[in-house]
């Protein structure tokens, strides 16, 4: 099997494919099983009690449809399932109640998995609600056949999308003069519209073009803001790129928009498009792990991969500072945060496209030394691990599931970007 994306190539062996089809495959049914199928809305994580999700939730969505595609399920069964959700959707309580699903369109961060509603006291979250619409998108695209049941997908994909208030979500003036005219994070009933917005390169790339795309009415201020908070840096000769530490940062947008031979004025000026940004910013993760300037235990070449994930808790040992859940990353040797040993095997994963050389060898590698000892299950990857301190998660996360399964499909089929790019 050959996939090329513009320069990067490679010829998976039968071995790797084999590989590959068995990480989608497990971790597809955790789209499948943590998800309330009466109203489509799925875990954060794979604990009982954990709540839904609206970024996971957005990333079933394509999963679903991988699902179908590949046999695991009938598309009846995911349509009827998107369905569900979209029903749910459209009919949830939109309003400024404290325990509502959402208001302007937008949704609450984590909501109860049965009754749909507000959990933990969360945030309206922009950049969540961005995943669920891109998930959304994706739908009206895919379900494209002439029947009534997927008509009705496309027609409540729409109303979804177009109800959503962008503007209202600008901040207009704020503390930080930095922030102003950038879309804010988030809202909350008790506190108001939040006074920090997405500044800078981050996952919010995907937000400026949906929110550009539907009815922000100066898109382009917006943009411009966001993007004077871009950092070019050049931690290792020949990988210079924007920069952001966790690598979830450079994949996220790009399970929805194939970025290859895309580039906005920045990049231009740069002579780099967003998809060759993060095969830079993937190969830069990987050296760092393989020079490791802090001596961490098991870092080697095809044991790596920083980024935001689960994490042994928080305490220190020798010296040494431990972090649970935390945004971890690594851009160089001289820029890193949060970085305590911890890998996630979603780092490589959600990086295939980017650079399948070393990232298909880097889940082989994981699977076969470490699956056993605790890293692999019904899910197929937990979280992460720590061989420091000799832990491994016992979780997964739906919001790391979803770019290891999303993007391996990208890499092998094109099938995300194919529907995702039809959408106008």
């Amino acid at each position: 099997m050959r996939s090329e994306h513009d320069d990067v190539k490679y010829d998976l062996t039968k071995n790797e494919e084999a590989l590959l089809d068995s990480i989608q495959y497990r971790t597809f049914l955790y789209f499948w099983h943590e998800c309330n199928h009466e109203n489509g809305l799925v875990k954060d994580r794979s604990t009982e009690k954990s709540p839904a999700s609206i970024a996971a939730t957005g990333f079933a969505v394509p999963a679903w449809a991988i699902g179908a595609e590949r046999k695991w399920i009938t598309r009846d069964k995911a349509v009827g399932l998107t369905l569900n959700l979209l029903r749910f959707l459209i009919n949830s309580e939109q309003s400024t109640a404290k325990d509502a699903t959402g208001y302007k369109g937008f949704y609450y961060h984590f909501l109860n998995m049965k009754t749909g509603k507000r959990e933990w006291n969360c945030e309206l979250s922009t950049i969540d609600t961005a995943w669920l619409l891109a998930g959304i998108r994706f739908a009206s695209q895919y379900y494209d056949r002439n029947n009534k049941q997927e008509k009705e997908i496309r027609s409540l994909a729409d109303s979804l999308v177009n109800r959503v208030d962008w503007d209202w979500t600008i901040i207009q003036k704020s503390k930080h003069d930095s922030h102003e005219n950038l879309v804010a994070m988030g809202y909350k009933p008790e506190e108001g519209l939040g006074d920090f917005g997405w500044f800078g390169y981050t996952e919010a790339l995907y937000l400026y073009i949906l929110a550009a795309g539907t009815n922000l009415t100066n898109p382009q201020k917006a943009y411009q803001q966001w993007i004077s908070g871009y950092d070019w840096v050049e931690p290792y000769e020949g990988l210079a790129h924007v920069g952001f530490q966790p690598l979830f940062g450079h994949q996220f947008s790009h399970m929805f928009i194939d970025f290859r031979r895309l580039a906005d004025e920045y990049m231009q000026k740069k002579g780099i498009d967003y998809f060759e940004n993060s095969r830079r910013a993937t190969l830069s993760n990987w050296k760092y792990c393989i020079d490791n300037p802090n001596g961490w235990v098991g870092y080697d070449l095809l044991t790596w991969g920083i980024s935001a994930c689960d994490g042994p808790g928080d305490f220190e040992r020798d010296g040494k500072r431990f972090y649970g859940y935390a945004g971890r990353g690594a851009t160089g040797p001289d820029d890193f945060i949060h970085e305590d040993g911890t890998i996630t095997p979603e780092a490589a994963g959600g990086s295939v496209p980017f650079a399948p050389e070393i990232c298909i060898a880097t889940l082989k590698n994981l699977y076969e030394k470490y699956g056993s000892k605790g890293l692999w299950g019904k899910y197929g990857f937990k979280d992460a691990f720590n061989l420091t301190v000799d832990w491994y998660d016992t979780d997964y996360l739906g919001l790391d599931q979803g770019p290891i399964l999303i993007m391996i499909e990208n890499f092998k089929t094109g099938l995300i970007w194919k529907y995702a790019m039809r959408d106008p």
